[in-house]
């Protein structure tokens, strides 16, 4: 009985427990999902939120809002991450808006374990004593307190501050771009102003133009490869290839390339991909260390998914990768773990909308319930 229940649990991880891929552990794929409708750098997330009428609309307390600036140099294009950190734990997840911006607000869709949003409190009191910090590759952050706050107060809790690690090879940033010529330079800021205008066309066209005049311009192939990326293209892998080809050391396109691989069920690639970013950036993202753990499971190395999964759902409180816990629950199964994987697929019933998805937790449960002891 408790070999065929460790087959069937398996046997329906075979269905799609990661939003890139549909795999079989150690075999090739089947028809992939088409993946996200934005991509990690995507601004169009961002920009789309009228945080404009959300405070105009919002009561005092339903929100904070804060920046993130660099000491030294401008922003990235890409967003940047921000945690509220209670008690030494991620409990909120957010990101800055092209100019750096961020806002702290009630949850918009189920997802998070972490934050009541039927609290009758005001929103931001949740935080009080909590900080909030930036990540980068390379840089250093200034942890931001949050402090006890009047309905009266301003809702903007400061300003957090990246400076440059020492001895840090600045893995957010290209080295190639000081080196650029000034007409690549030119197309490549060019491509920056159309991208943020929502002119992915227009942008495409100029980073081609940099690449062409600079081959070396990590930075513009990277950019590139996001555009293609968010079309379907193809291209999208060359680009991020190159990308990593001209400077090694710039971290940013292996989470890129990561997920790729996962879409074609390439996982000693993806492996490659996270493996070399985190090198790069030790601290990861919650979906570098997911992809390494979905990478590491497809390989038969369990110790090492799951390791990576729990690093994953420590930094993902409002659930933004949602596969993260079911493919941690499928881990534990295979290493006979039934209790802890019954008590994560428990979890996913939560925050799990309608569909194939929840449909196979509630399956895997079922399957799995036998096998744990009911408690008395």
């Amino acid at each position: 009985m408790k070999t065929k229940l460790i087959t069937l649990v398996i046997g329906l991880a075979a269905f799609p427990i990661a939003s890139f891929a549909q795999a079989k552990p150690g075999g090739g794929s089947s028809s992939p999902n088409p993946g996200p409708s934005t991509t990690p750098g995507d601004p169009s997330k961002y920009m789309n939120h009228d945080w404009n009428k959300m405070m105009r609309e919002g009561s005092a307390g339903d929100y904070l809002i804060g920046n993130v600036t660099l000491a030294e140099g401008a922003l990235p294009w890409d967003p940047i991450p921000v945690t509220v950190l209670c008690d030494g734990k991620a409990r909120y997840t957010t990101s800055t808006d092209p100019k750096g911006y961020f806002m702290i607000a009630r949850p918009r869709t189920m997802g998070s374990t972490t934050v009541s949003a039927a609290d009758a409190k005001p929103f931001a009191t949740q935080f009080v004593g909590c900080t909030a910090d930036a990540a980068l590759p390379g840089f250093d952050s200034s942890p931001l307190p949050i402090g006890n706050r009047n309905a009266l107060d301003s809702a903007n809790i400061g300003t957090i501050k990246l400076r440059r690690e020492a001895g840090s090879g600045d893995t957010a940033l290209s080295s190639t771009t000081a080196s650029a010529p000034k007409d690549a330079t030119k197309s490549f800021e060019k491509a920056r102003n159309e991208w943020l205008d929502n002119k992915p066309d227009r942008a495409q066209r100029d980073l081609q133009k940099a690449v062409e005049i600079y081959p070396q311009f990590a930075e513009a192939w990277y950019q590139l490869g996001k555009i293609q990326e968010a079309s379907k293209s193809l291209e999208a892998w060359n680009s991020f290839s190159k990308a990593v080809a001209a400077d090694p050391k710039f971290a940013l396109p292996y989470e890129h390339l990561a997920s790729l691989a996962a879409l074609a069920g390439k996982w000693p690639e993806l492996l490659d991909a996270t493996t070399h970013e985190l090198a790069l950036n030790p601290r990861g993202t919650l979906n570098v260390w997911y992809y390494h753990a979905l990478g590491n499971f497809q390989m038969q190395k369990m110790d090492i998914a799951e390791t990576s999964a729990v690093k994953s759902l420590s930094m993902d409180p409002l659930h933004e990768q949602p596969n993260t816990e079911q493919l941690l629950a499928v881990i534990l199964a295979q290493k006979q773990d039934f209790a802890g994987a019954l008590q994560h697929l428990r979890n996913c019933l939560t925050y799990f909308a309608p569909g194939p998805n929840l449909d196979l937790v509630k399956q895997q449960i079922a399957q799995i319930e036998p096998a744990v002891p009911q408690a008395k």
